[in-house]
């Protein structure tokens, strides 16, 4: 603890629920299990900046492998903003990733920050919203059970910069988390996973070859869920994938800008019609 009676420590895994109850004040709407989906990613990447024994900043920064982590949950206590605490905490946090490139999903008002501590835009992501009427579940969609996970993990390889097994199996296993596959002569061309949040259900990842094959995975999942508010986070330079929002009567309700500290494994963004999550990538 510093003279002025700040510290930051690592999160014990029973305090990471702070981090999302202070997102969903700020609107971010996490999803209901999400905390513990995040924590099998790195459970010592969550950080929590205390004045006098109280937190007053929170922080993930999680460590994918040896080259990429990602950071979110990176929310300072509204009376306690301006004062410095939010950099310190940035900084023990950002610590944790050594040498590792950083992704985010930065919110507008911290985009500049982020420019000056390394960070480079690489595209704009923008949450869609609204209601959508459930309809009957497409033919030849089938449960993401339907197919080895090995498939799952391959695909996924296409569209996030590192392996992510113990997360992905925690994010389609989770209670709640419904995922539907679309199979092609033996090819998984399409699959995705929706889930409950604090508000409505957001959809994510939504992956798929072609956007007829992302509608029919979209079309199945709400029809799973038996229609009502539905959010799907979309990267803006994919447009089949802004398209399908619209066509579903979905609007823009919140943007992100991706960005990284620098060069990541390639990946196949024409691919993404929904983005996982803001706060893990």
């Amino acid at each position: 603890m510093t003279a002025d009676g700040f510290r930051v420590r690592a999160m014990r895994p029973e305090e990471v629920a702070l981090a999302a109850d202070w997102a969903a004040a700020e609107g971010w709407n996490p999803g209901l299990s999400d905390v513990a989906c995040f924590t099998t990613v790195d459970a010592s990447g969550f950080w929590l900046g205390e004045l006098d024994g109280k937190p007053v900043a929170t922080i993930s920064v999680v460590n994918y492998d040896d080259r990429f982590a990602f950071l979110g949950f990176y929310i300072v206590r509204p009376d306690r903003r301006g004062q410095g605490y939010g950099w310190r905490t940035w900084q023990a946090a950002m610590a944790h990733a050594g040498n590792r490139v950083v992704g985010l999903d930065g919110v507008v008002a911290q985009q500049e920050n982020y420019k000056k501590s390394g960070f480079a835009l690489a595209y704009r992501n923008v949450r869609y919203g609204g209601s959508v009427q459930a309809s009957k579940t497409p033919a030849g969609v089938a449960s993401i059970q339907a197919v080895p996970f090995a498939m799952i993990e391959a695909d996924d390889a296409t569209v996030f910069p590192a392996p992510r097994r113990d997360f992905l199996r925690a994010w389609i296993g989770t209670s709640g988390h419904i995922g539907r596959v679309l199979v092609r002569d033996g090819k998984l061309t399409a699959w995705g996973v929706i889930r409950p949040c604090r508000k409505g259900f957001k959809i994510g990842p939504l992956n798929a070859d072609d956007a007829s094959s992302a509608e029919a995975v979209f079309s199945a999942l709400v029809a799973d869920v038996g229609g009502g508010e539905i959010f799907l986070d979309v990267p803006e330079p994919n447009r089949p994938a802004v398209a399908l929002a619209e066509d579903h009567g979905l609007a823009p309700v919140f943007e992100t800008a991706r960005m990284y500290t620098g060069p990541i494994r390639p990946v196949a963004l024409a691919r993404v019609f929904g983005v996982t999550t803001f706060e893990l990538g």
